[in-house]
């Protein structure tokens, strides 16, 4: 076990870091562990990366719990999509090869970042963010097409499921801008929809088998991103929305290339 205790550190900064942009931290952990587990099989890596990402999701949705951020009405409606999905994936995942996995993380990523920097404009509505309350409260009820977010919801789902990640990084802009929500709702909320994304991918991955050989260093990234998901947490309602989408943006682009770059 003490060859794993430096992933506890790792596990840290992605938990402080996809907390604040209210992702899993799935699209950060991924990458790292295909580039130091070169020879690992994609469902074990994608079984790995889901198990930490529920920790992480389940320590920032605590937090945020606490800040009264999550709308949990739209959260249930997300993951009435996101169950079916995410088993459907991780019953992918077995099929693909590691250069096919490692290019189709890729070019998700690009897209993702793409489009968050083409439209980078998008601000907090009038009542919309919860700063100025000062028990957290946002004010407004956020008003929605429920079939959007049953769709969105599987589309997260399967992608989380067959990668290994929480989906954060298309949910949250998805919610910001197809059904408005505020984007500091929107990260809470996202946070709280990946517990039960995750822990869903994950089970069908113990079932399946092909997590039983990450299981050390799931341990160890867990205890990390736990700790890193209270410090995302607290510093978040300090970061205008703007820039959390813009950093979001910015760290897609930089792990699609890299991941393009692995498959070729």
């Amino acid at each position: 076990m003490e060859q794993y205790l430096w992933l506890i550190p790792v596990g840290f900064a992605i938990g402080a870091y996809a907390t604040l942009i209210g992702a899993g931290g799935g699209f950060v952990l991924v990458p790292v562990l295909l580039l130091l587990y070169s020879k690992e099989n994609p469902e074990t890596i994608a079984s790995i990366s889901l198990a930490v990402v529920f920790f992480n999701a389940l320590s920032g949705t605590v937090a945020y719990a606490r800040a009264k951020r999550i709308d949990y009405k739209s959260g249930f409606i997300f993951s009435i999509g996101t169950v079916p999905g995410s088993i459907l994936g991780a019953l992918t995942t077995p099929l693909l090869t590691r250069r096919i996995f490692d290019l189709i993380f890729g070019i998700l990523m690009i897209a993702a970042s793409a489009f968050l920097l083409l439209f980078p404009q998008k601000r907090e509505q009038p009542g919309g963010d919860h700063q100025g309350h000062p028990e957290g409260e946002w004010g407004r009820p956020l008003r929605y097409n429920p079939a959007i977010g049953l769709g969105v919801g599987f589309l997260v789902g399967y992608i989380s499921g067959l990668l290994g990640i929480g989906g954060g990084f298309i949910e949250v802009p998805a919610m910001v801008y197809l059904l408005n929500f505020p984007v500091h709702i929107a990260t809470a909320t996202s946070q709280f929809i990946q517990v039960i994304i995750a822990f869903t991918g994950t089970a069908t991955h113990v079932v399946t088998g092909a997590f039983h050989t990450g299981v050390r260093r799931t341990i160890s990234l867990s205890v990390g991103v736990v700790l890193g998901a209270q410090l995302g947490a607290r510093i978040s309602g300090r970061v205008r929305g703007d820039w959390i989408i813009r950093g979001l943006a910015v760290a897609l682009a930089f792990v699609g290339i890299r991941l393009i770059a692995m498959a070729f």
